[in-house]
C-alpha cells in the first residue's frame, strides 16, 4: 500500500513592520524630549557671597575720630630714650652724605655698630685695636658677615645702595688720618674720638651730628666755641653717666641715655665711658 506525503504547508506570509497610511508623508518622524520647565534664575548682589551673621555696625561719633592714631616716627637706629622717655631714633641710611662725630668710649661706638648691624646695614670698622672688635665681628650677625673690621688706611669702596646701606665707623684714635672712604649717600661715617684733643674742633665743625659722652671742664670750652653749646648744658657735660650723651646738631640738641640689653651686656660688659 502505499501513501501520498501530504503538500506542504503555503509559506507564511509576514507583514511589514510599517505600513503605510494614506495620509504618510515617507518622513520618518523624529521625536524630542519634552522640553523641561524654565528654572528660576538668582539674582546676586555684586559683592556679596552668602549670607553670614548680621551684626551690628561699627559706628563711632565724628568727635570721636580725633582719638584714633598710629605712632609713627623716624626710622633708623634706636640709641635709647631721650628726657621725656621716648625712643631716640638715628637715622644712618640716607639719602645724602651724612657724618657723624662721637666723643666718647668703645662700648657706645659697639653698641651703636651691633644696632646699626640689626637695622639690616653693613657695617665696616677702621680701627687700630683690631682685638677689640674682633669678638663682636664674629657675633654679630648670627653667623653673617654683617660686621667687618679693617686696620687703619685700608677700607676698600663698599659699594653703598639703598637696598644695601653702609655704616662705616672709624675708630682710629685722637688723631684720625684721613680716611679713603667717606660719606656718601647710603654711607654714614661715624668718626669716635676719646676725648677732645687739638684736632677735635676740625672733626666737630664738619660733622652734621656730635654725640657727646662725658668731656673735662677743660674741653667744654672747646665745644662752646666750635658748637655753640649753651652755657647750662657745658655744665651738665662733667656729669653725665657712663650710658648718657648729648647729641647736637647747629639748631638741635637732646640727651639720651642707652640701656644695653641682655645680649649687648653680655657681649660688651656694663656701661664705661674709658677703655
Amino acid at each position: 500500500m502505499s501513501f501520498s506525503a501530504p503538500a506542504p504547508a503555503p509559506p507564511e506570509q509576514r507583514r511589514p513592520a510599517h505600513v503605510a497610511a494614506p495620509g504618510d508623508t515617507g518622513l520618518i518622524p523624529v521625536f524630542q524630549p519634552p522640553e523641561a520647565a524654565p528654572q528660576q534664575r538668582r539674582i546676586f548682589a555684586p559683592g556679596f557671597g552668602l549670607r553670614g551673621p548680621r551684626r551690628n555696625r561699627h559706628l563711632i561719633a565724628a568727635e570721636e575720630i580725633s582719638a584714633i592714631s598710629l605712632p609713627i616716627g623716624d626710622d633708623g637706629v634706636v640709641i635709647g630714650t631721650d628726657t621725656e622717655n621716648m625712643p631716640a631714633v638715628l637715622g644712618l641710611a640716607r639719602p645724602t652724605r651724612f657724618d657723624v662725630v662721637l666723643v666718647g668710649g668703645l662700648w657706645m661706638s659697639q653698641v651703636l655698630a651691633l644696632r646699626a648691624a640689626a637695622t639690616g646695614a653693613r657695617v665696616a670698622v677702621e680701627t687700630g685695636r683690631p682685638q677689640a672688635w674682633a669678638q663682636l665681628a664674629q657675633v654679630a650677625g648670627g653667623g653673617q658677615q654683617c660686621v667687618t673690621v679693617y686696620p687703619v688706611g685700608q677700607v676698600p669702596a663698599q659699594g653703598p645702595s639703598v637696598s644695601s646701606p653702609v655704616v662705616l665707623i672709624r675708630d682710629c684714635g685722637v688723631r684720625p688720618p684721613r680716611g679713603r672712604v667717606s660719606s656718601l649717600p647710603w654711607q654714614a661715617v661715624v668718626t669716635v674720638l676719646p676725648f677732645i684733643g687739638e684736632y677735635g674742633p676740625r672733626w666737630l665743625s664738619q660733622a652734621n651730628l656730635v654725640g657727646i659722652q662725658r668731656i673735662s671742664p677743660q674741653e667744654t670750652v672747646l665745644v662752646r666755641e666750635t658748637l655753640g653749646i649753651p652755657q647750662s648744658d657745658l655744665e651738665v657735660l662733667p656729669t653725665l653717666s657712663d650710658n648718657v650723651a648729648l647729641w647736637s646738631t647747629r639748631k638741635h640738641r637732646k640727651y639720651v641715655m642707652t640701656t644695653p640689653t641682655d645680649a649687648e651686656t653680655g657681649l660688651l660688659g656694663t656701661a664705661r665711658r674709658l677703655d
